[in-house]
């Protein structure tokens, strides 16, 4: 099983994320069932923010977390920008505490850029560290020169991790931003890993290279997926699903291993960038 170092804990390298999650009253037990499958199938991350159905999504999580043992979770929250000051940060952090129904986090990531002063932010991230209601602090949606301004700042090399959006269909940050969390060790968190499907046009499902490949290895096209963005062993995967079966099908993958040539077969398909591009942010 794949796993990697993340703020200093060794965790599987396929977590569970909970983008739109808790949105729907209906799903609630699926939902719930689901988050508990993946734990019992391996997964230690949960990644959750404020921002995903203002709240409702933490709430799910704290429903479906109640009656495991939290020191075996690994919980990731996310503050808003517009939360993200000195004024603000505590109480945010907060009301996510309370909705999770727990009194830590293990990592609680900045969402994405605001009006806010980094310097500001990062201080009040450390601030709050010191008081153990969050064991770690990280970063999200950010690019390669926002990794290089956070690393100028006091306190700005204790960043964790950055979570970006990161598929075989997108590729950006393989050309900038992963060679400086490489070369600093700082793990990247991919959301999206299997681009919600067809996004995009990217057609990942049906690209007859990627088909044949999940045949060859017997799974499905999504298991594929995600052991191509797990390749990296600084690299934590969050696909999200409110099934049960798929859930347990996620975790599957941390033990499919892709050849040499298998990974030149979907390089050939879907190129490494050769120049910078702009973040792909969803």
């Amino acid at each position: 099983m794949k796993t990697l170092s993340l703020a200093g804990r060794t965790v599987p390298a396929i977590g569970i994320g909970t983008w739109h999650m808790g949105d729907r009253p209906e799903l609630r037990d699926q939902e719930i069932a689901a988050i508990r499958a993946g734990v019992q199938a391996g997964a230690r991350v949960i990644d959750t923010a404020e921002m995903y159905g203002s709240g409702r999504s933490e709430r799910l999580v704290g429903a479906a977390i109640r009656p495991l043992d939290r020191q075996q979770l690994f919980l990731i929250s996310k503050v808003l920008p517009e939360n993200a000051s000195r004024e603000r940060m505590a109480a945010s952090l907060e009301a996510s505490l309370q909705r999770l129904g727990t009194d830590y986090l293990d990592l609680y990531l900045y969402h994405w850029r605001g009006t806010v002063p980094l310097a500001e932010t990062v201080a009040e991230l450390e601030r709050l560290q010191s008081t153990g209601k969050i064991k770690a602090w990280g970063v999200s949606n950010f690019d390669r020169d926002d990794l290089e301004e956070l690393w100028q700042l006091p306190g700005g090399p204790h960043v964790q991790a950055n979570e970006d959006l990161y598929h075989l269909g997108s590729r950006g940050i393989d050309y900038a931003v992963l060679p400086w969390q490489r070369e600093h060790q700082v793990p990247l968190i991919a959301y999206s890993p299997v681009a919600q499907g067809d996004s995009w046009g990217q057609h990942l499902t049906t690209n007859p290279v990627v088909r044949k490949l999940a045949q060859r290895h017997q799974v499905s096209v999504y298991q594929l997926l995600l052991a191509w963005v797990i390749r990296d062993p600084q690299v934590l995967a969050i696909p999200q699903t409110s099934s049960v079966a798929h859930m347990r099908q996620n975790l599957a993958a941390l033990s499919l291993e892709l050849r040499p040539e298998e990974l030149a077969a979907l390089d050939e398909q879907f190129p490494r960038p050769t120049h910078k591009e702009p973040l792909d942010v969803i």
